[in-house]
């Protein structure tokens, strides 16, 4: 094969995106992050998954296990229809929302104030959408932060070197030589941390770093000071309260304080009437730094503060000394899924430590989110899944992914058509409805730039976090799976901090396992809406995702897989047909809750079926979903057929 293709190959494999697809959680990375990192071909399995030691728990094995592997479908005359259909689809459905983005076409004018000058072609770009323009307005200066903070680590560190390096591999796992390497490894890069979070807090929020310093102190002292018993539910309570209170009182400003202290100021001579007070109040919030509402992105800093709460709670069940040596396994080659449920050591709990994780730079504003076990352990010894090759086409992936956003925003402008609330009648079914899957793919890029941009500084510091993203929006049929998918490392915190204390799926089988898990569902939903945003839409997206969640759940207790062992192709048929239900379902959700609002969907409802030509193109969108929902299919078992096992 020839090497552009080969290195096509390597660039978009699921190990340069994250080691953690292509391996068991318990499995630790090979040295050197794998057997040759850069040089993974994805159409072969992939080194370390057929490992059969016993105590590494062969995601090859398990996968294997629990499903059938069946031949390869790409080559068979099924599937060369299904090329052609989509071969001809997707272009079409590009060129649909091209034609309406033109100057020429008559809804032009409504949206044109919302376009910016552009670069491509002398196309303007629609940079309306005012989240993604902030971090897209800032993309140059974030550059060079991204080459600043490493290299001034490295600085750091040639400053203040450490004394001893213990051999590696060492000659005994958990010597005593080891374990004052990595305390002093972990005290140099907190020491660090701890110095460049005060300068970028104070850069970014200015005088409300202040307002975001209590917050960390009195939920630290919660965790320090309560008896075990009350830890978490007053760290729920707490941060839970802080979410509605930063909305609620928006972010606290210094004049609304300066107006509520004026009173009592006047009564001790220190101020003579409220307009004083009001002064030195406004005179704080005018130095709000370049993100003057701090409380926008707390809700990110939010999930790590109930993560030093829940992990230091939950180490204090953990009895019976040091399991890493009980267990003879290297502390500096640990799987992810022991650096996560290891508890830190007891003299690691403290508020210089926490400091530090809460305020980590690269993560501080976006994520992905580490957990405090994860983070502490990995201060301490380098992640071995990080090398400079995969870090590298970790980056141009970023870059392509950057370069496809442009494109898109200079030539498809659904965001801002949908937001000039334009004469919908003129539009024909089809450019409605490419109207609103492009904005969610433009939803999607938006979230998905800013949590890899901030992952690659966090891996070229040292840091391994999760992938947020793992499919592409399109590469969805599962509404369970997607949300497992969909920022990731949010759902895996869910899950450990809330759906398994919660009972998870309530450990039993049947009708009263599968409601518990619903209703186990409906609080995660729940939680995730007012975690966004305290907003009405949002909750009603929140518990719209549970309610569609509730067809899935049901079919599976309906047509369980086992029962149709003998009609695969039939089973295969049916499924193809219940994922054109959830893929509508999901994108109804999203655009209510991301888009277009619960107007907007029933608007767009009702322009599809309220003709005969709307109709007669929602049957032909079905069956092009059918055929996506085979591929999708045909994609996971090619996973399955190499070994790997996304639960996505």
């Amino acid at each position: 094969m020839p090497w552009p293709f080969l290195y096509a190959k390597r660039l978009f494999s699921l190990d340069t995106l994250d080691t953690r697809f292509t391996r068991s959680p318990w499995t630790p990375s090979p040295a050197g992050g794998s057997a040759t990192p850069a040089s993974i071909d994805p159409a072969k399995p992939v080194p370390g998954l057929d490992d059969r030691d016993s105590g590494s728990r062969s995601l090859s094995r398990r996968s294997k296990g629990s499903e059938e592997i069946r031949a390869s479908r790409w080559n068979t005359p099924e599937f060369l229809l299904y090329y052609i259909v989509i071969g001809a689809a997707v272009p079409l459905m590009v060129k649909s929302v091209y034609d309406i983005s033109i100057p020429s076409h008559p809804n032009y004018p409504r949206y044109e104030h919302l376009l910016s000058p552009g670069w491509i072609l002398g196309r303007k770009v629609d940079n309306s959408d005012q989240q993604y323009s902030g971090f897209r307005d800032n993309i140059p200066y974030m550059f060079l932060l991204l080459v600043f903070h490493p290299v001034l680590r490295r600085l750091f560190e040639s400053l203040r070197p450490l004394s001893q390096k213990p051999a590696s591999p060492p000659q005994k796992v958990g010597t005593d030589l080891q374990d004052s390497y990595a305390d002093a490894r972990l005290g140099r890069r907190v020491q660090f941390d701890v110095g460049f979070a005060c300068i970028y807090l104070l850069a970014l929020h200015g005088t409300s770093a202040l307002k975001i310093l209590v917050i960390l102190y009195i939920n630290f002292t919660l965790a320090k000071s309560l008896p075990r018993t009350y830890l978490a539910l007053a760290t729920w309570v707490f941060n839970v309260g802080i979410l509605f209170a930063n909305e609620l009182c928006m972010g606290y400003p210094y004049a609304n304080i300066a107006r509520f202290l004026s009173p009592w100021s006047a009564a001790s001579g220190v101020a003579s009437d409220e307009e004083q007070g009001q002064n030195w109040g406004s005179y704080l919030d005018s130095y709000g730094g370049l993100l003057p509402r701090w409380e926008i992105l707390f809700n990110i800093t939010v999930l790590r503060l109930i993560s030093f709460n829940l992990d230091y709670c939950w180490s204090l069940d953990r009895v019976g000394g040091n399991q890493l040596e009980k267990k003879q396994l290297d502390p500096s080659d640990l799987s992810e899924r022991i650096r996560v449920d290891q508890p830190a050591k007891a003299e690691d709990y403290t508020f210089r430590n926490y400091f530090a994780y809460v305020l980590y730079s690269p993560l501080y504003l976006t994520g992905p989110i580490v957990t405090f076990n994860d983070y502490v352990s990995q201060l301490r010894y380098t992640p071995r899944s990080i090398t400079r090759d995969r870090t590298a086409l970790y980056g141009i992936r970023f870059l392509i992914s950057l370069l496809t956003m442009e494109v898109m925003l200079h030539f498809l402008y659904a965001v801002a058509i949908s937001k000039s609330h334009p004469a919908w009648e003129i539009y024909t079914p089809f450019q409605l409805s490419m109207l609103g899957y492009f904005n969610l793919h433009i939803i999607w890029l938006k979230l998905l730039l800013p949590w890899r941009f901030f992952r690659l500084w966090a891996l070229l510091d040292g840091v391994d976090p999760p992938e947020n993203m793992v499919r592409c929006m399109s590469d969805n049929y599962s509404t369970l799976a997607f949300w497992r998918g969909w920022h990731r490392s949010f759902n895996r915190w869910i899950v450990r901090y809330i759906y398994i204390p919660l009972g998870g799926s309530g450990g039993a089988y049947g009708r009263w396992g599968k409601a518990r898990s619903v209703c186990n569902v409906l609080v995660v939903f729940t939680f995730v809406a007012l975690w966004h945003d305290i907003q009405l839409k949002l909750l009603i997206w929140g518990w719209l995702i549970t309610l569609f969640v509730l067809p899935e759940v049901l079919a599976g207790y309906l047509f369980p897989k086992g029962r149709w062992q003998n009609h695969q192709e039939a089973y295969r048929v049916l499924c193809g047909v219940g994922a054109v239900g959830n893929i509508l379902m999901m994108m109804a959700a999203n655009l209510v809750g991301f888009a277009i609002g619960l107007d907007g969907l029933k608007n767009l409802v009702r322009s599809l079926v309220g003709s005969y030509s709307g109709v007669v193109f929602v049957a032909a969108a079905c069956g092009a979903l059918f055929v996506g929902a085979q591929v999708m299919f045909e994609l996971r078992e090619h996973e399955l057929r190499h070994g790997i096992k996304l639960k996505c």
